[in-house]
């Protein structure tokens, strides 16, 4: 049944049948990223290091995040191991570096979620003109020639629509994860900073 649909939708429906493989293959390695990201979390060692940092302990909190598989540690460690320089950018570099990895894909998935509706429009079109086209023919007297070229715009568009909407789940999730992510890094950098600052405040009180 579904190879008959996809015949009848015409030489259009080739393309539309690679974007669906591509997504479909982005989703799953992203899927599996996400699900390996999520085991490589390891929140003591997050609680130590931001504990080390909350002690003034900065040079020990580099030594309990080195070579953690947690991208928020990750993160922690490379701000604080460049700290000497800029906290803050060594911190955001690290993020926007971690954060590179969370959306590699997104865009690819956007793409075609565009791309697909926009194929099935094509679609509609070359199916349209072909059964337009044999208005003026022979084949006037052969109406299954005519509904062919219609059925084969139908069937492009719903191709189209359904990769679009597919793939607009799987899109909006991984989004989510990355804003997710994010917030996470946010929220631990800034702890970070907080406590750094604080013994320079201090020291400015005291002079």
């Amino acid at each position: 049944m579904m190879l008959q649909l996809f015949i009848k939708g015409g030489p259009i429906m080739w393309p539309l049948l690679f974007t669906s493989l591509v997504a479909l293959t982005v989703v799953i390695e992203r899927l599996i990223f996400i699900t390996r990201e999520r085991f490589r979390r390891t929140p003591e060692t997050l609680a130590a290091v931001l504990g080390a940092v909350e002690r003034g302990e900065a040079d020990r909190a580099v030594q309990i995040g080195e070579g953690s598989s947690d991208f928020v540690v990750r993160t922690l460690t490379y701000g604080l191991a460049h700290r000497d320089k800029s906290v803050s950018d060594a911190l955001l570099r690290a993020a926007n570096r971690e954060l590179a990895r969370f959306n590699r894909g997104i865009g690819i998935l956007d793409t075609i979620i565009t791309l697909a509706p926009l194929l099935g429009l094509l679609g509609t079109v070359t199916g349209m003109i072909r059964s337009f086209g044999l208005l003026g023919a022979d084949e006037l007297g052969a109406p299954a020639a005519i509904t062919g070229g219609i059925a084969e715009a139908l069937i492009a568009t719903a191709f189209g629509l359904g990769i679009a909407i597919v793939a607009l789940i799987p899109f909006n999730y991984l989004n989510g994860r990355l804003e997710e992510a994010r917030l996470q890094i946010q929220d631990a950098a800034s702890h970070v900073e907080l406590h750094l600052a604080r013994p320079t405040a201090a020291a400015e009180l005291r002079s």
